[in-house]
């Protein structure tokens, strides 16, 4: 079955990069501060263009996978790609592992 593509270019890059990174949409909600009971949901619809963020969070997300805000609304894949690359850490690596041990915890 094919993934259903993202209604939004918002919610598409916020898909690219929440998997580049590593995260499930209840760890990347987690690691923006929403409650574990329904934060893969609420991340679903925003990547499905249902909902779109508040700039607030818009802004919390691009801080947990360490880019730039501008990516999320670039269109052009080849310069979402290059700002992508330019903004490479391994801090959302480092947050991933501490999310998925709190996890486990529970």
């Amino acid at each position: 079955m094919a993934k259903k593509r993202p209604g939004t270019i918002y919610g598409r890059r916020l898909r690219e990069a929440r998997e580049s990174r590593g995260f499930s949409q209840t760890g990347l909600g987690i690691a923006v501060g929403l409650d574990e009971s329904g934060a893969g949901s609420l991340i679903s619809r925003y990547e499905n263009g249902i909902h779109q963020p508040k700039l607030g969070r818009q802004e919390l997300f691009a801080r947990a996978l360490e880019l730039p805000l501008t990516y999320f609304y670039t269109e052009d894949d080849e310069a979402a790609r290059l700002i992508a690359n330019a903004a490479r850490s391994d801090k959302p690596a480092r947050r991933l592992v501490e999310i998925k041990g709190r996890m486990k915890r529970k």
